[in-house]
């Protein structure tokens, strides 16, 4: 298929195959059992398939939708071998992937007429918020973008210590206050220096409480009121970080992330260690938002830009 040449490095790609390992190992794994002594795709194979897909985090409504494809192939083509589902599979997730038009970057781009491009990343605490956010600032910079980095985290002081640390590493400035200050104030103060030094990027680490709702949408809508003092369109982005390797769990994240405010890209981090990736499929159909970064290593560079293509050649090479 032609959608599978928009190939990138070989770097990227054998960083991307290593991150999912473990999700193809156990994956395939239960696509032969499901397959096991069959020699046609029948309704017990596509029932099997079925359980395959959701147990392996697809979600079942993208689960459902990629089963209603294969059945419409198997009413066409009255004998589909078990040996060809791999590569039906394959068509049919990038088939229903790319019906969105999203998850198609190749590498870490900034819009020319935002600057500073201020990106406001939000989440629960644990998903590798602050993390994602180093490895961002890392990635903008490589690209030769100057960044700031705004510590409004101020419920918790080791978040504060977390992202000096990432600070201090990818060599950034960063705007931080002591902790329990107004985290409206710390992201005026961070787009001010900002604007001083005529940085490229913004990217603004917020508090990760979803225990209470209310306060979190009313404490990021207050956030992005303050911004807008400065920027009038701040911020640019709300980037919502969910860690994949919760499965199901993350899905329920995005949508109450979804209600408490705008978000407006997401990244999906820790596939390396999990079973789980399959959760990037199903989050990248079902959320009309689109999956902009995913973390499969530990290292500074395995985040990567998400590209659906690259994503389901890797998941089924």
């Amino acid at each position: 298929m032609s959608i599978f040449k928009k190939i990138f490095s070989s770097e990227k790609k054998e960083s991307l195959d290593k991150g999912l390992e473990k999700t193809k190992t156990s994956f395939f794994s239960k696509l032969g059992k499901a397959v096991a002594g069959k020699s046609k795709v029948d309704d017990e194979v596509l029932d099997n398939l079925e359980e395959v897909l959701v147990t392996s985090d697809v979600g079942v409504n993208t689960t459902l939708k990629i089963i209603e494809r294969i059945e419409e192939r198997v009413a066409a083509d009255k004998y589909l071998g078990t040996e060809e589902l791999n590569s039906i599979l394959r068509e049919e997730i990038a088939g229903l992937l790319s019906e969105t038009h999203t998850g198609e970057d190749t590498d870490f781009v900034l819009p020319a007429d935002k600057k500073p491009y201020v990106i406001m990343v939000v989440g629960v605490n644990g998903v590798g918020k602050t993390t994602t956010i180093g490895k961002l600032a890392y990635q903008f910079k490589k690209k030769g973008h100057s960044v700031v980095l705004g510590a409004a985290d101020t419920f918790r002081a080791a978040a504060i210590d977390q992202l000096q640390v990432w600070a201090d590493r990818v060599e950034v400035p960063i705007v931080k206050q002591k902790m329990g200050s107004d985290p409206a104030s710390v992201a005026f103060d961070t787009l001010n220096a900002a604007k001083a030094k005529e940085a490229d990027v913004v990217l603004i680490d917020t508090a990760g409480r979803l225990h209470n709702k209310v306060n979190l949408m009313n404490e990021l809508s207050k956030v992005k009121r303050v911004m807008q003092k400065v920027v009038p369109d701040a911020p640019h982005e709300v980037l919502l970080v969910l860690d994949g390797s919760t499965g199901q769990n993350a899905f329920e994240q995005a949508k109450q992330f979804t209600k408490a405010t705008e978000v407006s890209s997401l990244a999906v981090t820790k596939l390396d260690g999990t079973a789980k990736g399959g959760v990037v499929i199903g989050i990248s159909d079902q959320f009309q938002i689109p999956v902009k970064y995913i973390g499969v290593g530990e290292r500074i560079e395995d985040l990567q830009v998400f590209n659906k293509f690259e994503f389901v050649d890797s998941f089924f090479s």
